[in-house]
């Protein structure tokens, strides 16, 4: 199997002339595309960057990110993508965790990004910036030939964060050969064809977006249109007059899309495939889209960034049929509900779901004890508990990792605990989910004031906004005594039967 950087290039002689790449008003061929990442590669190079360093990459949705991002591998470099909406102090302990040499970072973002690296090895360079050396305006004196680098299916690719229950992010770890499976898997699994033109807005240093639909839509030489963020009138806007074939989002921008005005001046008729994950689809909007576009095939995809992301999905007629079920394991992807013996429960028991495939992570960077955790003769255990029905289906019941799903956003609620805590009026708290009619769950904080002591929810906010990003930080404040069991344990499902009502 070829390098990821290899991938492209092949796309650059098959199909040279057809457009690779569009943001804003921005257009690159394949044979462009791959010109200017080679030359993006020899500009990296030049600052002494070898075969196996991680260089962080900190950027929103641009054409600049997936220049950089395909540089860095053709250069062997192990990418570590950024959340952009990261706290100075998050920022610190993913670089001094992954051990990134450089971080290559948005101008918008280079408050945080200097707040982050004062005083560390880690050295800065802006993709691009008026009148200060940056790495775009590096790249234009460069030649396209590519480098004289040899990268192997089995070489590291990417460290990618997620955040444990221990409150700090894990890295997960990949080859390219991992990577290009995820693309495989998700191209078969929803039948992708060559020349799709896949629109890009979820986040791209999310690995959905990343693994599954950009190494997908580049497997398949398809058009990549990119959008910095979103706003549902100008997705609509762009799905028209680009004609996107295919698309991924959380649910709530299928939500949002839906109730947009513009949807009554938007032809998409050549919108066919439609994929969302990260939070569960209120069945009623899966029905609602099935009745607004006819022609569009919908998939739920229910999978861990540990697995590329991987694991089970659900799609067409039999995702209609039964919306609330996560359904089968993806292809070239196994699944099992297993007790705590390891053995399969039997149909309709309660046990952890765990799966394995060709994707499923190395291991997580330098931390050997969460690895063993996690993976077991193969297998990953995901935390989740569930159920499978009588006809192989997979259901999801509870997460036993204590995660809150915000506007597809993943908060482990000890991260949160761990900022509000720290407050000089706070004694003791607990944060929670409560459901939520547009974004799946709003992040509840159930506190305990010191004696004497007086918060509201905005200074809690304001005191949350330099620790922790920005959708982790709270929408909802309860003052409240934090129920716990005799060994101090807190007993979160009394909080959220006692505040569960939707927001």
């Amino acid at each position: 199997m070829p390098s990821i950087g290899e991938i492209l290039e092949r796309n650059a002689h098959r199909v040279p002339e057809r457009t690779a790449l569009i943001y804003g008003d921005r257009r690159l061929s394949y044979r462009e595309l791959d010109e200017q990442v080679n030359k993006t590669a020899r500009a990296i190079f030049q600052l002494d960057v070898e075969k196996g360093d991680r260089i962080a990459l900190m950027a929103y949705n641009t054409d600049l990110f997936v220049i950089a991002y395909y540089a860095l591998l053709k250069l062997g470099a192990i990418v570590v993508p950024i959340n952009v909406r990261l706290a100075p102090p998050e920022l610190a302990y993913q670089l001094q965790d992954s051990g990134a040499r450089m971080i290559l970072y948005d101008d918008e973002l280079t408050a945080v990004v200097m707040e982050a690296t004062k005083g560390t090895p880690t050295t800065t360079l802006c993709l691009h910036s008026h009148g200060e050396t940056n790495l775009l305006g590096m790249s234009q004196h460069q030649t396209s030939d590519p480098l004289p680098i040899t990268v192997e299916e089995d070489d590291d690719a990417q460290i990618l964060y997620t955040s444990g229950t221990t409150g700090k992010p894990k890295g997960v770890l990949f080859d390219h050969h991992r990577i290009i499976w995820t693309g495989i898997n998700i191209t078969v699994g929803v039948g992708l064809r060559d020349g799709e033109r896949l629109l890009h807005v979820a986040p791209l240093y999310h690995s959905a977006e990343l693994d599954l639909f950009l190494m997908a839509g580049t497997f398949i030489a398809g058009t990549h249109v990119v959008m910095k963020e979103f706003n549902p009138a100008e997705v609509l806007k762009t799905m028209d007059k680009e004609q996107i074939t295919a698309f991924f989002g959380v649910p709530t921008m299928y939500q949002f899309m839906l109730r947009d005005p513009q949807l009554e001046q938007t032809h998409l008729g050549n919108w066919r495939i439609g994929m969302f994950g990260a939070a569960p689809m209120p069945p009623s909007t899966v029905v609602k889209l099935a009745e607004v576009f006819p022609s569009l095939t919908l998939f739920n995809l229910a999978g861990l960034t540990e697995l590329g992301p991987g694991g089970v999905f659900l799609g067409g007629k039999e995702l209609l049929e039964h919306p609330d079920t996560a359904g089968r394991p993806i292809v070239n992807t196994e699944a099992r509900v297993v007790g705590t013996d390891f053995q399969d429960v039997k149909e309709g028991e309660v046990g952890e779901l765990i799966l394995r495939g060709e994707t499923l992570m190395k291991g997580y960077w330098n931390n050997p004890t969460a690895t063993a955790a996690t993976m077991r003769d193969g297998w990953l255990m995901t935390g989740d508990l569930a159920t499978i029905d009588h006809e192989g289906r997979v259901i999801i019941i509870d997460r036993k990792k204590d995660m809150i799903i915000t506007g597809g956003m993943n908060v482990y609620s000890v991260e949160v605990e761990y900022a509000i805590i720290t407050h000089p009026s706070v004694m003791d708290c607990a944060v929670i989910g409560v459901p939520h009619a547009d974004y799946g769950e709003t992040v509840t904080a159930i506190v305990t004031l010191k004696p004497g002591a007086e918060l509201d929810l905005e200074a809690l906010r304001a005191y949350c906004r330099p620790l922790i990003a920005d959708y982790k930080i709270p929408r909802r404040l309860i003052l409240s005594t934090i129920p716990r069991n005799a060994s101090g344990k807190v007993l979160k499902y009394k909080l959220r039967e006692e505040y569960s009502s939707a927001q």
